[in-house]
């Protein structure tokens, strides 16, 4: 037929297996259309931004459209060639994150500068937008950088133990330097090394070879933790020689909580380990014992420790005056005042449901906003609706994640993409609940998002082995040479 040029039965743009099955599509076309979709939206709020602070298009708008661009369509170029049977979402949804995080980055840096209205954010310089873009470059060529290295998901595997050293050492890391170097000022967290002007946040990497570790360990070990011992109201407890590592993960986390000030790090760890150990046991009395052994080590960290004490009293009390204006009637000890967390409340009353829009708010009052905070920045601006849309990304990138898992064949790589499904979700949860008074106040970064180098390049990595296992899931299996339906003919000597 007219279609058919090579006699197989398969169009010349649609590859076949031997045989004249055609293969699976690998989904890039589509991919494509979606990224530039989200980069139109990105140039769009773009633009907004400009108009609600000024009702000028922003000058900066080809300079910064166009290299974002071509960041992304580089990253859609690594994907092709490297990956090309991975998830057609994760990409486009991971651009547009970024790309909403520098135009809030961007609108929050203009605050009281260039004759724009507000008040000028003194944590902040006129160049930050430019260097959030450069960490989106280096960030997309370490998800490139992920892509080359890591070719099945199963080599990293071998390398249990050691990327669970590294790991721990990231993890403990700011807990023995120095305050001075690894302290966040005003916040009392050491989840930080600065030195001069630079600086990281280790625990952003600790996560993935922390979850790589979980993985590894969790496949060999699962079928003796999966072994019941007494049943208690219908639920199979673990026996009691089994309990070491849930143990080791809970002390883990509360040494955290303790030397580093740091709720947040503490419970997305445990968090991850725990619902690791869930998927590979399928043991519910896991989750139970954790989440209790979590609320009690926290409960106790609260009245043994000043600093953690201090979050949970905000977070009953936000609007107190003692707490908010850190007056003489705070009894916790070291003195967190809780105006932070009650000007975001109030920028998000303030927003609405449908927000302010972009320009026209008043996010910079919220100390910190461009990068614990940003999410009320969005949900004053945007609105309820704007952050729920917002959120229904996140759930869209977990929900991919969570499908690679399923999909894909190996137990490795189902409980590494499980965890890092996971551990984004937490993460989002985590900060969105604090700043929301839901749970008590951290200190993590929202992924994509916020202010921050770490986190925007430990995020993108995440993306790319997520996309890596999604590629080895959707890739078609190998075709024998030798079509089945014909009939080889030996000749006889």
């Amino acid at each position: 037929m007219g279609a058919t040029g090579n006699g197989s039965g398969t169009t010349a743009s649609q590859p076949s297996l031997a045989g004249g099955l055609p293969l699976p599509r690998g989904r890039r076309g589509a991919e494509l259309i979606m990224l530039a979709f989200s980069i139109g939206v990105v140039l769009f709020a773009y633009a907004n931004v400009g108009l609600g602070l000024n009702g000028h298009v922003p000058t900066g708008l080809a300079t910064y459209g166009v290299l974002f661009a071509v960041l992304m369509l580089g990253a859609h170029l690594a994907v092709r060639k490297l990956a090309p049977w991975a998830d057609p979402l994760l990409l486009p949804l991971a651009a547009l994150l970024n790309g909403l995080g520098l135009v809030m980055i961007y609108r929050l840096q203009e605050s009281g500068r260039n004759g724009n209205p507000g008040n000028q954010i003194s944590t902040m310089s006129a160049s930050t937008t430019t260097f959030e873009l450069m960490w989106s470059t280096i960030g997309v060529i370490a998800f490139g950088g992920v892509l080359v290295v890591v070719r099945e998901p199963r080599m990293l595997q071998r390398y249990t133990y050691t990327l669970g050293a590294v790991g721990l050492v990231l993890l403990a890391l700011p807990a023995l330097l120095p305050s001075s170097i690894s302290e966040v000022p005003g916040t009392g967290a050491k989840i930080q090394v600065a030195i001069g002007g630079f600086s990281i946040q280790p625990e952003e990497f600790a996560k993935l070879a922390l979850a790589v570790f979980f993985a590894g360990y969790l496949v060999a070990k699962r079928d003796v933790l999966a072994l019941a011992g007494r049943h208690v109201l219908g639920i199979a407890l673990p026996r009691a020689r089994d309990m070491g590592p849930v143990l080791i993960a809970w002390a883990a986390s509360l040494l955290v909580l303790v030397f580093e000030s740091d709720i947040g790090t503490s419970a997305l760890f445990f968090g991850m380990f725990l619902i690791m150990l869930y998927v590979a046991t399928q043991r519910t009395s896991w989750l139970l014992i954790g989440t209790s052994l979590f609320l009690v080590g926290a409960w106790a960290a609260s009245k043994l420790v000043a600093h953690v004490g201090v979050r949970f009293a905000i977070w009953l009390h936000p609007f107190t005056y003692a707490n908010v204006f850190c007056g003489s009637a705070s009894v916790h000890g070291p003195c967190v005042p809780s105006y932070q967390l009650a000007q975001g409340l109030y920028g998000l009353g303030f927003g609405g449901i449908l927000g302010t829009g972009l320009g026209h708010g008043q996010p910079y009052l919220t100390p910190l906003v461009q990068s614990d905070f940003i999410i009320t920045a969005f949900g004053e601006e945007l609105g309820l609706t704007g952050l729920m849309a917002l959120l229904l990304i996140y759930g869209l990138i977990v929900q991919r994640g969570l499908r690679a898992a399923v999909a894909v064949r190996d137990p490795f790589s189902k409980l590494l993409a499980t965890g890092l499904a996971f551990v984004v979700a937490l993460q989002v949860f985590v900060i969105v609940g604090g700043v929301t008074q839901l749970i008590p106040l951290t200190g993590i970064t929202t992924p994509f998002l916020s202010q921050g180098g770490s986190s925007l390049v430990a995020s993108w990595m995440l993306i790319a082995l997520l996309m890596r296992i999604s590629d080895t899931a959707r890739r078609p299996a190998p075709q024998p040479i030798q079509d089945e339906g014909m009939t080889q003919v030996v000749r006889g000597i």
